[in-house]
């Protein structure tokens, strides 16, 4: 089969602060679907609209030139419309081919996606061999993973039990991508060229904003042997100086990250990298090592300063732990990137102003401000959905910029202007100012973080 692969491309809002720091990397979804359909004789082309937007008629011209007889594309919330636009696009420039939708949001809403006429199938939870089967010629009713439409009905397989073993599976098809093209967000990275990689599907916590679905919550790891080779193949192949490890909390399993850190360290591998992981999965001999080995920069979600909002969420960490691993990881010489949430159940004017002062007090090295998003699948969704509080299901407005669920006593107007406010705040304090100018050691890292402070200010005007 010629199977032909799509990531959407995302047009964000001038009021987001994503607009001009926005992270382009690798869709490793897509990559790892194309490298297990390789390994079983497919053929496969990936066209990345994230990094290379082009007009819907020239992926009109892109489609027939590759005659594919499956078209697959991603979709999260947020690229939604764009995917099923290209949907149409793909169905009208190739009738005959087999036009696939997976990723977050096919997963939980397949029936909603397989409304749309130019969808044939819809691709649930993990992508490889689902996909491979239908491209094998499998009968779709004998696919697990699988939804279709039948007989005037929409048909939903069993679920696709999740690949136990990560270490089997063949590394992401990073030759079908533009390498050359990525990069993390500004302030991000030390080097380019930069790629992200995936040491782990699932994740440990059950916070009511994250949705797990696509990789469950039983966490698998790669081993550290793995993700090395796969570190090593990214620089001899594409040059690659700089890794973003994706996965939600990197240090959840920490003997591996070590075993990983020792290997890079003995094997002299130049990379610098960033991670994201959790105030509860951290201490300060991980740290250290993880600075021996490349590290520089560490994202941890704080999310809010209310205790009982914790609670709401389900984020079961304490502010003491949040200000001795801030504090442990800017003594490694680490920079610590916090995170923070607006307008979570239970939030008030009050709270939101504690959390920004509490930000401004931990001094981390990058703040991010988001507004609370009750994405489809999540807790979060259940409960607005429940309660009512839903104000929109335009998901194009599901963006971390605008505020889509209702609470008591705090309009959604004041949560944005509080979003927006959180940043000039933050990032026009002349104390980070001054503090960030003494850590730069090199014209790079002036221009680099002059570039992304002054992103930062002039989209919150």
């Amino acid at each position: 089969m010629n199977i032909l692969l799509i990531q959407p491309p995302r047009v964000i809002a001038r009021q987001n602060m994503w607009a001009r720091i926005n992270p382009q990397l690798p869709s490793l979804g897509l990559a790892c679907v194309a490298s297990y359909a390789e390994r079983r004789g497919h053929k496969v082309k990936i066209l990345d609209l994230s990094v290379a937007p082009m007009p819907l008629e020239q992926v009109s011209g892109y489609v027939k030139s590759c005659a594919p007889d499956i078209v697959g594309i991603t979709a999260n919330t947020i690229l939604l419309s764009n995917a099923l636009a290209l949907a149409d696009c793909a169905r009208s420039a190739r009738p005959d081919a087999k036009i696939v939708l997976g990723g977050v949001h096919p997963t939980i809403f397949p029936e909603e996606v397989l409304k749309r006429a130019s969808v044939d199938y819809v691709v649930r939870h993990e992508g490889e061999l689902t996909l491979a089967e239908l491209a094998d010629g499998a009968a779709p009713e004998s696919i697990a993973g699988l939804s279709y439409r039948a007989g005037g009905a929409t048909r939903h397989n069993a679920p696709r039990e999740h690949i136990k073993n990560l270490d089997e599976m063949p590394y992401p098809a990073y030759h079908l991508l533009p390498m050359r093209k990525y990069r993390p967000s500004l302030g991000n990275y030390k080097r380019l060229p930069a790629a992200s990689i995936m040491t782990s599907r699932g994740c440990p916590g059950r916070c009511t904003f994250c949705y797990t679905g696509v990789h469950g919550r039983q966490i698998r790891f790669r081993s550290a042997e793995s993700i090395l080779g796969e570190i090593k193949l990214l620089i001899k192949d594409h040059g690659i100086r700089e890794i973003c490890f994706y996965d939600d909390t990197f240090t959840a399993n920490r003997p591996n990250v070590m075993r990983l850190c020792e290997l890079l360290i003995r094997g002299g591998v130049d990379i610098t990298w960033t991670c994201m992981s959790r105030v509860d999965c951290m201490d300060k001999d991980v740290l250290a090592l993880m600075k021996r080995a490349g590290c520089h920069q560490i994202g941890y979600g704080v999310e809010s300063v209310d205790e009982e909002i914790l609670g709401n969420i389900k984020k079961r960490i304490n502010l003491e732990d949040v200000r001795r691993v801030i504090k442990l990881t800017r003594e490694c010489a680490i920079d610590a990137r916090a995170m923070f949430m607006f307008g979570n159940p239970g939030e008030t004017e009050e709270t939101i102003r504690r959390t920004l002062d509490f930000a401004m007090r931990l001094k981390p090295d990058f703040a991010v401000f988001n507004i609370a998003t009750p994405y489809p699948g999540t807790g979060m969704y259940a409960w607005a959905k429940e309660t009512g509080r839903l104000l929109t299901q335009d998901w194009d407005r599901y963006d971390l910029a605008h505020c889509v669920m209702r609470l008591d006593g705090l309009a959604p107007e004041r949560i944005e202007e509080f979003y927006r406010q959180a940043y000039k705040k933050f990032y026009r304090n002349p104390a980070y100012i001054t503090g960030k100018l003494f850590k730069m050691r090199t014209w790079t890292d002036l221009l680099k973080n002059s570039k992304a402070l002054a992103s930062l200010l002039l989209k919150m005007d």
